[in-house]
């Protein structure tokens, strides 16, 4: 397949994905009853689904790998941290304070994800 269709697929996902889980904050903050349909827990799982497989089919398709390009390895790095963050806000986190906080801190991670993908830089936000 064109990887310009999968790049398109993959940046598609991410808008998505992060559209949902913003989405899903703001419920979170509200109380709002949103969060309990069922949709809201199956649909961010079949975008992230579609956003791994892209992810690794573009770096098949470039030829860059975690590990071996630091890049991508601090993408990997990142979307680990933004799992964990997310996971403490809408699952683990004890208190709403708590579950804001890792909110918040997962959409920084999510933009830190972000820049180092259009910077192909592990340190975006020090690039010239």
């Amino acid at each position: 397949m064109n990887l310009l269709i999968i790049k398109t697929i993959h940046v598609t996902c991410v808008a998505a994905s992060y559209a949902l889980f913003f989405l899903r904050g703001v419920w979170l903050i509200q109380g709002s009853p949103m969060l309990r349909q069922r949709w809201v827990n199956i649909v961010p799982h079949v975008t992230d689904t579609l956003l791994l497989v892209s992810a690794i089919t573009l770096a098949i398709g470039i030829r860059q790998y975690p590990g071996v390009d630091a890049w991508l390895t601090a993408k990997v790095t990142g979307l680990l941290f933004y799992i964990g963050f997310g996971m403490v806000a809408f699952r683990f986190g004890k208190t709403l304070r708590a579950r804001i906080a890792a909110w918040v801190a997962a959409q920084l991670v999510f933009f830190y994800i972000v820049a180092t993908a259009l910077t192909h830089n592990p340190l975006p936000f020090l690039a010239p």
